[in-house]
């Protein structure tokens, strides 16, 4: 989760191209961290879409610039909005990037190499595949300002091991590339991500179009069941506790760079 500095009007928060056969997005919203912002959503899905939709393009690599893959929710633009309202916002826009990732007949391949937060965790558990450089760091930090990972449980917790489910989501703690891959969040921890996503690439482009659909339906049916049975109720979820006293002085003492009240 991060606040928002200043950006560049005219450059796009998302990038779009295709190289040898894959639609590259790369989150390039450095100034917050590439934080879940409205404009980075909908750039996000235009993105997600315009891949699903070219049979030209056999996959999608989706990496960042920066130091920060995602840092969850955009706070700052979150705290300037009425809270309820933007919350309902909210919760659809994950759900709908999550869900579209999942559902996407073609393989989704997440780049990492820095850090990793929040709503940034869920889309990483939602690719298919997921390579992170040594050095990243990873985070589910939304019990520490009143939440906890509600939609993005749908993707987590399919991926990850209970133990490693139940001590991060409840304590906050960051954990390394190499417990990431221990406890099954992501498929490596590479010492050059690019090239090992490289050689990913190399290996799905061996698969037909048809076949990598069918293996991608057989490996997320089950979890595209649960969510589509749980994430409304999980949004609903979520956004009850926007506006709260406690999630209120929760992202006030994160804007303010303080412990908040409970953990003084």
């Amino acid at each position: 989760m991060t606040d928002t500095a200043g950006a560049t009007a005219d450059a796009p928060f998302v990038r779009y191209e295709v190289s040898d056969g894959f639609a590259v997005l790369t989150l390039d919203s450095p100034h917050n961290r590439n934080a879940l912002s409205s404009r980075l959503v909908t750039e996000l899905l235009a993105g997600l879409e315009r891949a699903a939709a070219d049979d030209a393009v056999r996959g999608v690599v989706l990496t960042h610039t920066g130091n920060t893959f995602c840092a969850g929710a955009d706070l700052k633009e979150a705290v300037d909005a009425d809270p309820a309202a933007a919350a309902e916002i909210r919760t659809q826009w994950m759900i709908s990037v999550l869900r579209n990732i999942l559902a996407m007949p073609k393989p989704v391949v997440a780049q990492v190499n820095g850090n990793v937060r929040a709503g940034g965790m869920g889309i990483v558990g939602a690719c298919d595949l997921a390579v992170a450089g040594r050095d990243s760091s990873f985070g589910l930090t939304e019990v520490r300002i009143g939440l906890a990972p509600f939609m993005i449980s749908l993707t987590l917790l399919p991926r990850m091991s209970a133990r490693a489910a139940a001590r991060y989501f409840s304590t906050g703690e960051t954990f390394d590339a190499a417990e990431a891959e221990r406890n099954g969040l992501i498929t490596v921890a590479a010492d050059d991500p690019a090239a090992e996503v490289a050689r990913l690439r190399a290996e799905l482009r061996k698969g037909s179009p048809q076949g990598l659909a069918e293996a991608k339906r057989l490996v997320n049916t089950d979890l595209l069941e649960v969510f589509d049975q749980r994430a409304e109720e999980l949004a609903k979820r979520s956004a009850s506790y926007f506006g709260t006293p406690e999630v209120i002085e929760g992202m006030t003492a994160f804007l303010q760079r303080r412990p908040p009240s409970w953990a003084q």
